[in-house]
């Protein structure tokens, strides 16, 4: 080989060495192209059509596919109190695209109070951005004659075993906070799980079920109707929603006082550069007075935390439902 085929060798050598080094960058660059045009991005939602977080999500898309230039669309997977939704995010690409709106429960309690969860809390998901606050609340059918929980308690122990609370299944939100104000107040209240939220609305508002640990959205539906009341707030402090209404906490029933919040979640692994600027969008349009006009009139309240601040949330409600579910002795079912 003479000096100039040696030159050109080595430039040649050069150029693919050199190729190769650039090749895992151009890799991530595009990996970390978000939202990839075109692509619709997907919320996927645990409920029904129609319902309150089911509401949010869908104007929470619309301002969304305008700040990000593709289609957000609402993918409804209800089932399993809200299992199915979960387990589906937790599978898909983590490209951003398909993405988990859902309250505390998925992920903070269901993991640690159902057998039939098969997701990780921590290692399956991403936090992305808390999206809203709503508190549970206690609501009494109009026929029971109570108007706050002092009032409540000593009813329920004039008439034991006549009182019961309405849940959406054993393990969930409604159940459990049932099964705590029961010890805390030391009542004998019975347990009547349903499988939808239609059959508990309607069964509620007729009177035969008497007691519902509701949703804020539910509550404020429910109360609309003239037929149930709103009896306490089960947060550590007063909600902005219903300021007037005391908590459980300032009613002399401790231990039953974990912030329901709604947020959003993608599966393990997604760049953190795409969390970044879906996070940021949720943002904007949780900041723009028309959302949280629309968040407030269906009962929560927009609030918004980034990835990092949210993702110390979600630990710290898992911590607190462990210790809650203990203090209570709930086994796992």
């Amino acid at each position: 080989m003479d000096h100039l085929e040696t030159k050109l060798y080595k430039r040649q050598t050069l150029k693919a060495l050199l190729a190769a080094a650039l090749l895992p960058l151009a890799f991530n660059a595009a990996a970390a192209e978000f939202p990839i045009p075109g692509k619709p991005i997907k919320i996927v939602v645990g409920f029904p059509a129609g319902g309150g977080t089911d509401i949010q999500a869908r104007q929470m898309a619309q301002q969304l596919t305008a700040v990000l230039g593709v289609p957000v669309i609402i993918d409804n997977r209800p089932g399993a109190g809200t299992m199915l939704a979960a387990a589906e995010v937790s599978k898909a690409a983590p490209d951003g695209h398909t993405v988990l709106y859902t309250p505390a429960s998925t992920l903070a309690q269901l993991p640690q109070t159902l057998a039939a969860v098969k997701y990780d809390t921590f290692k399956d998901f991403t936090p992305i951005a808390q999206g809203a606050l709503g508190p549970l609340v206690l609501m009494l059918h109009k026929s029971i004659p109570a108007n706050n929980v002092k009032e409540l308690v000593a009813y329920a122990k004039a008439h034991p075993g006549e009182l019961n609370y309405v849940s959406q299944g054993v393990g969930t939100s409604s159940h459990l906070f049932g099964q705590m104000f029961a010890k805390q107040a030391g009542i004998d209240i019975v347990h009547v799980p349903y499988k939808g939220a239609n059959d508990v609305a309607k069964d509620f508002i007729s009177g035969r079920v008497h007691m519902q640990f509701a949703s804020s959205s539910a509550a404020v539906a429910l109360a609309k109707t003239g037929d149930v009341k709103m009896i306490a707030a089960v947060a550590p402090r007063r909600s902005a929603l219903f300021p007037e209404l005391p908590t459980m906490g300032e009613q002399g029933i401790s231990g039953v006082d974990i912030e329901s919040w709604i947020g959003f979640f993608g599966p393990a692994g997604m760049d953190p550069k795409t969390v970044a600027k879906l996070s940021d969008a949720i943002s904007q349009v949780l900041k723009t007075p028309k959302m949280r006009d629309d968040f407030r009139a269906g009962g929560v309240e927009a609030k918004y935390a980034g990835p990092e601040e949210f993702a110390g949330i979600v630990r710290e409600s898992y911590q607190l439902w462990g210790k809650t579910l203990a203090q209570v002795g709930y086994k796992k079912e």
